[in-house]
């Protein structure tokens, strides 16, 4: 009879644990969920390769409704203590929110409640002892304040289920739940911060789904800045509202919808006129949801501030993956602290979002400067003013065509070395730049274009034949366009989840912005092979990913002195928006501070002319890679230094490792191991070489040995010539065995399965020629001992 302390930690689930559970009253099919995985892993780039790391999978979670999780449970082993899940199932509570956290061994449950109502914060309990789904029900929402009965039936509302399988991720699931209980209990400020990428439209659909369904807001106006953004979140995302759902256009109002989707500019207006959301009564709409909420709800003086005002009854939710500190501008003020965060390092950490690597090109005029000749003119007559000229000026008051034709370059270089229909958006500083920027790719890029005028397009506010392709563009079906040349109505709003490079050309010094931009390629797309983007920096833009402000919580950057503009230096002023919600300035778009006309010019007020120059030669002076890693920063180094690093964190000497080789059973699990770190051995053959063992491979990098190829080893082993021991029969599988093993590695021969491929199979059956050694047991001790010999 096999012991207790034998039972793998599987048999231990289903012969102790569940029935304990089930036995307390808990659902097996609605209430309890086993082996969930709430994060994907994430993801490791080296070179032109990726791999996933280490999910997190939590034993069981349970729910007392299939939205609201209530419970972890981590299980171990007969052998380890009651207690030895503990601390992994309370890093996943906190990941996930959930208040109580059990560890088991079979014996008993180690009870760790979060709340701190349950008496005391840890305890043992009999199996016999778990609570009851009821009792942790009530001291859920005795912790959470939501009692009262009206409030109980807000929170336990379901989700929106279509009958697929989506379901909301773990952390929009903490977003939906934190913002649909803090309106039962009757907060009317709320703001949610999520990175770009991580499905904020979906949320709000989840979050106002629940607050509709449940009776506790039977109005509804969902707030955007951009007419696609409100279009993709009606045909999509908010799709299951139907009828019930309208879109506010042309200026009319119906009041006979209950969930109304709107542009801020669709609504308000310069002349009171325009203002027809005062057709609506002020207490008309019980929820309103601001997409965005960053770009101006949080401006005490914005028209959108004024709309917020007027149904200042309603309770009003902020989304933004930016929320906006200064000390006149503060989305904190206006919504208080959010209610719950997810940054993108988290959603990058997590799987969910798409790391990235840094390409930065330095340009000898911008780093070295450039001065012009004694009265040097530019291309247009302009007498160019005798000062050093370097990156601040460089597309703004200095136009150098050789430098935009040397950016434009290096884009073609990188998309021929990697994908040329990869989808790449180039920021430039303002539609100028952006014209000249796609002449130049067009230029370079005659046989793509003359397979579609469509393959470079410029997707700028003030010209519609480019806007009307920017649907094309983050279209994952549509090949064209491949290359948008942009500089601001790209920068938020724009879902584009098959982007694969990210082109920085444009000075960039607004955080906000700088996450938004980010943000353009940080979506996972894995039927499209996108599972991370490259950023490819000419004006040192990515200098921001040093900020401490970069990840962290918002906080008050800047506070004008008495007389100075409320306006923050690093913030593009009085952008001005059309009726669609495009970004426009008087020539269309924002110009980043210059106006251009004919023949240069001056911009009015400024004394500023863009000279431009078409006869000074630039060069590259610095180009180098930078690869997120696992702290959220980016690091410079190779392949190799990566290897080294991340095995030496396992294995702090050879002898360690070695002494984990010899005494593993697959050498395979050792293996998957290090892939689980991000060490990368397909590409790490590929650069040290492909006939080395994987050992070889570590021992030579982690630990400056000199390698061996599998062939050396193979033929090592048979100078021994200790096969002769074997039968006949035996001895031909463990020769060819060993002849595998020199031809594709390791892993291959610990698979018994192997004795089913050629050319096994010709010498007899699986079953046959494990029978020549007598049996599995002796033929998995033959293939140990090759092992041995192989590694000796």
């Amino acid at each position: 009879m096999t012991s207790k302390k034998d039972l793998s930690e599987r048999d231990i689930c289903t012969k102790y644990i569940t029935p304990a559970i089930t036995a307390a009253g808990w659902d097996l099919l609605s209430q309890i969920r086993e082996e969930v995985s709430f994060t994907k892993g994430r993801i490791i780039v080296r070179g032109k390769l990726h791999t996933r790391g280490e999910l997190k999978r939590a034993d069981y979670i349970l729910y007392y409704k299939s939205n609201i999780p209530l419970a972890v449970i981590e299980a171990k082993e007969n052998g380890l203590s009651v207690g030895a899940g503990m601390q992994q199932a309370l890093n996943y509570a906190e990941t996930l929110g959930v208040p109580f956290v059990f560890s088991s061994n079979g014996d008993a449950f180690l009870f760790h409640d979060r709340t701190g109502l349950a008496g005391k914060t840890e305890e043992v309990l009999a199996l016999s002892a778990f609570p009851s789904p009821e009792q942790l029900w009530q001291w859920y929402c005795q912790w959470k304040g939501i009692n009262a009965p009206a409030a109980r039936h807000t929170v336990e509302m379901p989700y929106f289920d279509d009958g697929t399988d989506r379901a909301p991720r773990y952390y929009q699931a903490s977003a939906i739940n934190n913002t649909v209980e803090a309106v039962a209990k009757g907060q009317q400020r709320i703001l949610l911060v999520m990175a770009t990428g991580t499905g904020k439209t979906y949320t709000a659909f989840q979050i106002i789904w629940r607050l509709w369904k449940s009776g506790t807001k039977k109005r509804i106006l969902f707030l955007a800045d951009r007419n696609i953004l409100v279009d993709q979140t009606k045909n999509n995302d908010f799709k299951p509202f139907g009828a019930a759902m309208t879109k506010i256009t042309k200026r009319q109002i119906d009041k006979s919808y209950e969930i109304y989707l709107s542009l801020y500019q669709a609504v308000t207006g310069s002349e009171e006129a325009q203002n027809i959301y005062k057709q609506f009564t002020p207490d008309f709409f019980d929820l309103i949801v601001i997409d965005e909420c960053h770009r101006g709800s949080a401006a005490e003086d914005s028209a959108w501030r004024e709309i917020l005002d007027y149904f200042s009854s309603a309770t009003h939710v902020g989304l933004t993956a930016t929320p906006k500190e200064t000390k006149d501008v503060s989305s904190i003020h206006y919504f208080g602290d959010p209610i719950y965060s997810y940054t993108l390092k988290e959603g990058i950490e997590d799987g969910f979002l798409a790391p990235y690597k840094v390409v930065r090109i330095d340009i000898d005029k911008d780093v070295q400067g450039w001065r012009p000749r004694k009265g040097q003119v530019d291309k247009h007559g302009e007498l160019i003013e005798d000062r050093i000229y370097n990156l601040t000026d460089m597309d703004r008051t200095l136009v150098l065509e050789k430098r935009t034709e040397l950016v434009a370059k290096k884009i073609t270089e990188f998309l021929e070395a990697t994908d040329p229909f990869a989808k790449t958006i180039v920021f430039c500083d303002d539609i100028d730049h952006a014209e000249r920027m796609r002449q130049a790719l067009v230029n370079l890029n005659p046989e793509r274009v003359r397979e579609s005028r469509r393959y470079i397009m410029r997707i700028t506010g003030d010209e519609q034949e480019g806007k009307a392709e920017l649907g094309n563009f983050i279209n994952p079906e549509e090949r064209y366009p491949v290359i948008a040349t942009t500089s601001k109505l790209m920068t938020t709003g724009v879902d584009a989840q098959t982007c694969k490079l990210i082109v920085l050309d444009q000075h960039i010094k607004s955080m906000t912005e700088f996450k938004q931009i980010i943000g353009r390629g940080t979506r996972i797309n894995e039927d499209y092979g996108k599972f991370w983007f490259t950023i490819m920096d000419f004006k040192k833009a990515t200098e921001l990913f040093a900020d401490d402000d970069f990840n962290g919580p918002p906080i008050m950057i800047y506070e004008p002195k008495g007389g100075e503009s409320p306006v923050p230096p690093d913030e593009e002023p009085g952008t001005i928006f059309d009726d669609f919600g495009n970004p426009v300035e008087p020539d269309g778009e924002d110009t980043g501070g210059v106006i251009i006309g004919p023949g240069g010019g001056e911009e009015p007020g400024t004394g500023r002319v863009k000279y431009l120059v078409g006869d000074v030669a630039v060069y590259v002076i610095a180009e180098r890679v930078q690869y997120y890693g696992p702290d959220g920063k980016l690091i410079t180094e190779t392949l190799k230094d990566y290897t080294r690093q991340a095995v030496r964190k396992d294995y702090s000497s050879l002898d360690e490792f070695l002494r984990r080789w010899s005494k593993a059973d697959r050498k395979a699990a050792i293996l998957r191991e290090l892939e689980d770190h991000g060490v990368l051995l397909e590409a790490l053959s590929d650069e040290v070489g492909k006939d080395f063992d994987a050992f070889d491979l570590i021992c030579h990098v982690a630990f400056d040995q000199p390698p061996l190829t599998r062939r050396e080893r193979a033929e090592q082993v048979k100078k021994r010539n200790y096969f002769a021991k074997y039968g006949e029969q035996a001895r031909l599988v463990l020769e060819s065995l060993l002849e595998k093993y020199a031809d594709t590695g390791i892993e291959n021969i610990e698979d018994i399965k192997i004795l089913t491929l050629d050319p096994f199979k010709d010498m007899g059956t699986a079953s046959e020629l494990v029978s020549a050694f007598g049996g599995k047991p002796a033929y998995m001790a033959a293939l140990h001992e090759l092992e041995q010999n192989l590694y000796s």
